[in-house]
């Protein structure tokens, strides 16, 4: 992510001396108010390891930020250019707008153009800028305590058909092309971070993420291939207990998930999933502290690689590791969903502990 960018101890030290040399050139993310913002802000600054630097506009907006509304970090590369400007303050104006190619073109814009403008400016399509958009607006409803319909509309999930056209588009198979009786079957499941799909097996369940992972559709190919084709729509009972433990885990009554998995990975990275699952609900390790526990020193670059490999989500818990500084770094899921989830492990262990 951060190829041209020094260590983070340097850009937290230009954050807090309001650097203008980094202004345009780094960005900063920060996971207690979910925001990214210029590093010349002027506001109180933020906790170190609440930081999380970042070389795009586009890599911030994809861990799941978005942009501050006082120091406007987008506002520079809108200036200059007066379709990406009205575009930008289209989006503000209705995050859960379903944008397409053709809604560019009623505007009276060139599509190569635009592309090419938010890609330079943001590293990211306007339109991926306007999916991920909606996507968090969805999960901010449920959040909120709206009913699922509702969330399932911010989503772009209107109906179970529409479920199953996203989910041909992730594996890159047309929906006839599904198996009927088949071995693996995926559905999704909602929670108050968004919705979530969940493939599952008579026994087990082999996967569970959050549906805008960018690993996600990768991650279903290797299962169809795994099971000679056998990947269809529909459930088994595993999908059905994990829906269930779910549901307990994100209202707080429970911690614990007894949904029998088998997820897919080489023998390092199932030894990797098998430690994680040892990390006491609200307690977290850095990568290097995760090698030492699995007698494994060595091997800290390699269990990064399979903590972030994680295919089932929250259950195998790849986000109780914190870097080394103990910033939240990366997670599949948006790190806005890691803040939440930590926060909400939290809330599990002062429960336990006789503090809550």
């Amino acid at each position: 992510m951060m190829f041209d960018l020094p260590d983070p101890d340097t850009l937290y030290a230009a954050l807090l001396a309001r650097d203008p040399a980094w202004d345009g050139r780094a960005w900063v993310g920060v996971s207690s108010t979910g925001v990214f913002c210029r590093l010349t802000y002027l506001a109180r600054k933020p906790k170190r390891e609440n930081c999380t630097f970042y070389d795009t506009i586009g890599a911030a907006i994809d861990a799941g930020y978005r942009a501050c509304k006082r120091c406007y970090p987008m506002a520079p590369a809108a200036e200059g250019e007066p379709a990406v400007k009205a575009l930008l303050a289209a989006l503000d104006a209705d995050p859960a707008r379903r944008w397409a190619e053709d809604d560019i073109a009623a505007l009276g814009y060139d599509l190569s153009t635009v592309r090419r403008a938010f890609k330079r400016h943001f590293g990211m399509t306007f339109l991926g800028m306007a999916r991920l958009a909606r996507l968090r607006a969805g999960g901010a409803e449920l959040v909120g305590g709206a009913r699922v319909i509702e969330a399932q509309l911010e989503a772009g999930y209107s109906s179970a058909s529409a479920f199953r056209a996203a989910f041909a588009g992730w594996t890159g198979v047309p929906p006839g092309a599904f198996v009927r009786d088949a071995l693996l079957r995926a559905d999704w499941i909602t929670t108050p971070l968004g919705a979530m799909v969940a493939v599952s097996s008579e026994n087990a369940l082999h996967l569970l993420e959050f549906t805008e992972r960018r690993a996600l559709p990768a991650e279903l190919a290797a299962l169809r291939r795994d099971a000679k084709g056998s990947l269809g729509f529909g459930r088994f009972a595993p999908t059905d207990r994990i829906e269930r433990e779910m549901a307990d885990f994100m209202a707080g009554r429970a911690a614990v998930f007894e949904t029998p998995l088998r997820p897919l990975g080489s023998p390092f990275s199932q030894e990797v999933w098998r430690a994680l699952r040892t990390i006491p609900a609200g307690q977290t390790l850095s990568y290097s502290q995760l090698a030492c526990d699995m007698g494994r020193p060595e091997a800290t670059r390699a269990v990064a690689r399979a903590n972030g490999a994680n295919p089932i989500a929250i259950v195998i818990p790849c986000h109780r590791v914190l870097g080394a500084d103990g910033s939240l770094t990366g997670y599949g899921g948006g790190l806005w969903r890691k803040q939440k989830l930590i926060e909400l492990e939290r809330g599990f262990a002062a429960r336990e502990n006789g503090h809550g």
